[in-house]
């Protein structure tokens, strides 16, 4: 007899039962903890650090099925901010040899990150970072590839390392193109 896979199933939870989830609302900092990974069920994150002058600087964007935690950077000051709501399962260090390739994936986006940064012009940039969100947070609609993460302009300026004036320039460019379209506070990118 065929069975129908329980979309409640983990992997996580049938065999390792005690592992520790936590729900984290937007805008919170996941506390940091040298000893712990997390693996994300739903939501998304930014990593950032900042400078002497207090300039942020994003190191990445983690969303589903991503392996975030404090013990994957050296880098600080180190945090990780909710974007949305987040769910997120405990990987205690016993376990991480199991992830292996999330944790190739997780450095696979970084450096895909950093080289999208280094781009010239700022409009190839811009436009190369939107379409990697695109693939990372994409939801395909009918009008095309919904980010379906919000962003503010000045979010995007310090990823990309320019200011929020000049974000909000090239969107309103690109949206001229008809390149992107917005939807509320969402970028579309058209088929």
């Amino acid at each position: 007899m065929l069975r129908t896979p329980n979309p409640n199933f983990s992997l996580e939870s049938t065999y390792y039962p005690q592992l520790l989830q936590r729900v984290f609302t937007r805008r919170e900092v996941i506390p940091p903890q040298n000893d712990v990974l997390w693996r994300i069920k739903l939501g998304a994150v930014r990593t950032l650090t900042w400078s002497e002058d207090g300039t942020f600087i994003t190191l990445g964007y983690w969303g589903t099925g991503d392996i975030i935690g404090y013990p994957l950077s050296k880098i600080k000051p180190y945090q990780i901010v909710c974007l949305t709501s987040v769910e997120l399962t405990v990987l205690p260090p016993n376990l991480w040899h199991q992830d292996i390739n999330a944790l190739l994936a997780h450095i696979q986006q970084a450096e895909e990150l950093l080289s999208i940064v280094h781009r010239k012009p700022i409009s190839q940039r811009l436009w190369q970072f939107l379409l990697w969100l695109s693939d990372k947070f994409g939801q395909n609609i009918e009008q095309g590839n919904l980010i379906n993460i919000h962003l503010t302009h000045q979010e995007i300026a310090e990823v990309l390392n320019t200011t929020r004036v000049t974000v909000t320039r090239l969107l309103q460019e690109f949206e001229a193109q008809g390149t992107i379209e917005r939807h509320k506070r969402l970028i579309i990118l058209p088929h």
